[in-house]
């Protein structure tokens, strides 16, 4: 593995996420939901420089902290042309580009369904991906300007991926996405999978990274089986009080 990825909690339930390339020592912040909060996570690193934002899409809880950290790094602003509209973006990218971190090679994919220009960023080399609000542990993102259909091939896309592919996403939003997927599945390990997460959250420790095989497995909109059933499962999702 080439990069060393630092997760850090800002906002309200948002996560940072720097990743560092060990063999050239250049360091990129997928998505900028917190500025001053990633500055400081940089000092306190010892890694002393930024060179790269990838954004994944527009939202601002994504996008804020560009100008003031391509102000005070003069880094590469990198993400999807929808970026644009809300803050600085130097380079527009789109599926099938290649983005690279240092010695690190990172391809564009699309997902387009929680906004239309929606992208991940995929390392298939260190079998790893930073895909914003896509893909959770246990859930995937509300659909604000896609379709169910669409939504539903983005995440067939990143499920054919090897199951040992690490997935980095930008909310902790797992024990509440835990108590949707229990009203779906009894099975015994699906309650012990949700389980060790509550127990994980009451110590106050994150449930991301996660991984391909166990979204596989546990995650109630992987499993839908359809697009029809998915749309089904994100509306209920959208209503559950539980």
């Amino acid at each position: 593995m080439t990069l060393d990825v630092h997760l850090f909690p800002c906002r309200s339930d948002n996560y940072g996420l720097l990743a560092r390339d060990r063999a050239t020592g250049v360091v990129a912040a997928i998505d900028t939901p917190d500025a001053a909060r990633i500055l400081e996570e940089l000092q306190a690193l010892g890694w002393g420089r930024l060179d790269l934002i990838l954004n994944t899409h527009w939202h601002p809880d994504h996008t804020e902290g560009n100008a003031r950290l391509k102000a005070e790094t003069g880094c590469e602003i990198v993400g999807p042309e929808e970026v644009a509209r809300v803050a600085p973006l130097d380079r527009i990218v789109a599926d099938g580009d290649v983005v690279r971190i240092g010695d690190a090679v990172l391809t564009v994919v699309a997902t387009p369904g929680h906004t239309l220009g929606h992208v991940v960023y995929h390392d298939a080399a260190d079998g790893l991906a930073f895909v914003g609000d896509t893909l959770f542990a246990l859930g995937c993102g509300r659909l604000f300007e896609g379709s169910p259909e669409q939504m539903w091939d983005s995440l067939s896309r990143l499920t054919a991926w090897p199951d040992e592919t690490v997935i980095w996403c930008a909310h902790e939003y797992t024990a509440a996405n835990a108590r949707f997927a229990l009203s779906l599945d009894d099975r015994p390990e699906m309650k012990a999978h949700a389980e060790a997460i509550f127990q994980a959250r009451e110590r106050g420790q994150p449930t991301v990274p996660t991984t391909v095989g166990t979204e596989r497995r546990f995650n109630p909109f992987l499993r839908a089986g359809s697009a029809e059933a998915f749309a089904a499962r994100r509306r209920a999702k959208d209503d559950f009080a539980g």
